[in-house]
């Protein structure tokens, strides 16, 4: 019995890792498709990245199924499993938000003026590095190592960073010249720009909660 049970555990930690690999994948696609639409080249490659980014986030749900039916498959106590399935579900809102945000520029056909350029690419990149953090912290947590805490106000400085940089690229939108519409649906992505480093900050917290329970 207990073989079976360590077993279970060794494969649940496997597949928690290929699910934060493929988060990674996920995001880094992402990237590479969204800065092709701020550099406006490349057409033909931001669809197939589009496409990819989808892949790997439905990749990272197939995943993240396959934990769940572990977990209810006794690879771990009771009171543990609602914390991991609670923490996971809560990662996935970043990577559908990576599809979310590449399909509204796609369906919406929609063109970044120039003067937003630097400042999406300055929103994106710490928004970016707010998930490299939080992925860190994940992985800690599994690892049952030190240094969780640490990450808590690195990932809430970053998040405060973006939404400053949200803040003013919004502003600029509306005192630019351009299409009252066109205003609309750069707020609209923009926003779910902003909405990248709230999540990672929301489960930075989760993940500081669990660690705390553990040592309880």
């Amino acid at each position: 019995m207990l073989r079976i049970f360590f077993r279970k555990q060794r494969q649940l930690e496997t597949l928690i890792y290929n699910y934060l690999e493929t988060f990674k994948q996920t995001q880094e696609r992402f990237v590479k498709a969204f800065y092709m639409c701020l550099e406006k080249s490349n057409l033909g490659d931001f669809d197939f990245m589009t496409q990819q980014t989808h892949k790997f986030e439905s990749m990272a749900d197939d995943i993240r199924e396959e934990i769940k039916i572990l977990m209810y498959s006794k690879a771990l106590i009771p009171e543990s499993r609602g914390d991991v399935m609670g923490l996971l579900e809560a990662m996935d809102e970043i990577p559908r938000l990576f599809e979310l945000i590449l399909n509204l520029i796609k369906t919406q056909k929609l063109m970044i003026p120039d003067f937003l350029v630097m400042d999406l690419r300055e929103l994106t990149d710490i928004s970016i590095e707010t998930c490299d953090l939080m992925l860190e912290q994940v992985k800690l947590l599994f690892q049952k190592k030190r240094g969780i805490i640490a990450f808590v106000a690195k990932i809430d400085e970053h998040e405060s960073h973006c939404d400053h940089i949200e803040r003013r690229i919004i502003t600029q939108i509306f005192e630019s010249d351009e299409a009252p519409f066109l205003k609309l649906q750069l707020k609209e992505m923009v926003l779910k720009l902003g909405e990248i480093s709230d999540y990672a900050d929301r489960v930075s917290r989760r993940v500081n909660i669990i660690s705390m329970k553990r040592r309880v």
